[in-house]
């Protein structure tokens, strides 16, 4: 046996049909009310652009290792991003001293440091907009009139006022204008924080780079010289040749224009160390003259075996230039909504209260008060269609910056590519040059031996001599541009996080 339940309907005419119908009307009139108080905010709603798809920087694929010479090698770690201090692997406690003291004292990342506690007090300040806006005033006036203006003869009076009021005035973001423009000072902050990381990854990568150059200039130098002074001595042998007969004077010319090229590079190289030096006084937040220039060598400077290789599309997530071109695309899309907003209508709600009197001993007394309460809305009715070319204009400025990021998207990508081949190639090169220092060093050894058994003259050893130096140089040279290489490739990866 089944039973039905019948809802139960008040008749229309009894009270509580009634109660129940303005219930309902209030229950709707409230919801309208929070519609209205809420809104909804008119423009795009932001999406971050999709990571690409890629899962490789160069075409055929990124090698997993490289080898150079002296049984040197690198290997990739796939999927890896950069450690924050990533400039402790190359194990040198003087690099690590000079990027310390320049992440302390540098005045750019200090200037960058400041842009974003700005752009923070800026969005601070633009919060403000979602509480009510209260002010008070409190003013005393003294005058005094003189009846001959109005033509009369009485006698002039004396007239006080004392006024105290507050007043409280909230806007109503139906529209979201104001939700969208505060969303723009955060994308800002961001924006901010992304240029901040740039200029952190920047420094110590430059600082980094800038001490390597220098060790190596140094230790170019010493080989330089010693090439020179080996220089020097063949001729005064070939001198002596020449005073006995057996060996002509062109050969002699052509000598002394070998020593005079050599002489000639060294100046230059002098000045570039300098120059690098002066660079990185700079980068460390001192002027030349209040720095020491640092005596790091390059053999004190380890190569990093292992090195990081992140995703492509971990890297548009990491990487500071394209997070700051990412958080301008950002504050684009909020510009769409905030123009948006500016063609509706705008509704403040507005109260004050306060008293007026003649006497400040009467001010607070209740026939003195004074209050009034109000709503404003002001609605944009013909501007010449400055608005609608605002919104227009707030939309093309997000085109331009979607393909800006865009852009640097592809910059980015382009950049670890090159790098990543670089490594290869300069392993390549550390290899050949090692292996030319060695065939070097035996041909050298070998003439050595030849002549202390007096079957070659030692103008022979002294040209083997100059040859290992300079097959010494060619390898200096590689193995810094492979350091070099190496510290491009933690900054092109983002250089770790900012503490």
């Amino acid at each position: 046996m089944s039973t039905s339940v019948k809802k139960i309907i008040p008749p229309k005419n009894s009270t509580a049909y009634q109660a129940s119908s303005r219930g309902r009307a209030l229950l709707y009139l409230f919801g309208i009310s929070l519609l209205l108080l809420s809104g909804c905010a008119v423009g795009p709603d932001f999406v971050r652009p999709e990571a690409p798809k890629v899962i490789q920087y160069n075409h055929g694929g990124d090698p997993s290792a490289t080898i150079s010479g002296d049984s040197l090698f690198q290997s990739f770690k796939n999927g890896q991003g950069p450690e924050a201090h990533w400039w402790h692997s190359f194990q040198s406690k003087q690099l690590d001293t000079a990027v310390t003291e320049g992440l302390a004292e540098n005045p750019g990342l200090q200037a960058a440091e400041a842009s974003l506690r700005q752009s923070q007090e800026n969005l601070r300040a633009g919060s403000g907009i979602f509480y009510p806006q209260v002010s008070a005033t409190f003013s005393q006036y003294r005058e005094k009139n003189s009846p001959a203006s109005i033509g009369s003869s009485a006698s002039s009076s004396i007239f006080n006022l004392t006024t105290l009021s507050s007043s409280v005035s909230y806007a109503l973001d139906i529209f979201g204008g104001q939700r969208r423009a505060v969303e723009g000072l955060a994308a800002k902050v961001d924006r901010e924080r992304a240029v901040t990381m740039g200029t952190y990854m920047m420094l110590s990568g430059n600082i980094v780079n800038t001490s390597i150059a220098i060790a190596a200039y140094h230790a170019e130098i010493d080989e330089l010289e010693q090439l020179i002074a080996l220089e020097k001595d063949q001729i005064s042998i070939a001198d002596k040749q020449y005073q006995a007969g057996i060996t002509t004077y062109g050969a002699l010319l052509t000598l002394r224009n070998q020593l005079n090229a050599l002489e000639a590079t060294l100046p230059p190289l002098k000045q570039k160390l300098s120059q690098a030096e002066h660079l990185l006084a700079t980068l460390k937040g001192k002027t030349p003259a209040e720095s020491t220039p640092p005596t790091l060598m390059l053999t004190d400077i380890s190569l990093p075996h292992q090195l990081p290789l992140s995703l492509p599309s971990d890297l548009v997530r990491h990487r500071p230039d394209i997070l700051a071109a990412e958080a301008q695309l950002h504050a684009a899309s909020a510009g769409i909504g905030v123009s948006t907003a500016a063609l509706f209508p705008s509704f403040t709600l507005n109260a004050n209260y306060g008293a007026i009197s003649g006497t400040a001993n009467t001010l607070f007394s209740s026939k003195n008060n004074v209050w009034g309460i109000g709503a404003n809305v002001t609605a944009p009715i013909f501007k010449g269609g400055t608005l609608l070319s605002e919104r227009l204009a707030a939309i093309e400025a997000y085109k331009v910056s979607l393909a800006n990021y865009k852009q640097t998207v592809l910059a980015a990508f382009a950049q670890v590519a090159d790098i990543v081949r670089a490594l290869e190639h300069d392993a390549e090169l550390t290899r050949t040059e090692a292996q030319t220092v060695k065939d070097a060093q035996l041909s050298m050894d070998l003439l050595k031996d030849n002549y202390r058994a007096g079957m070659v003259n030692y103008l022979h050893v002294m040209v083997t001599d100059i040859q290992y130096r300079q097959a010494k140089i060619g390898y200096l040279q590689a193995k810094a541009q492979q350091l070099q290489d190496t510290t491009a490739l933690f900054v092109a990866l983002g250089g770790g996080t900012l503490d």
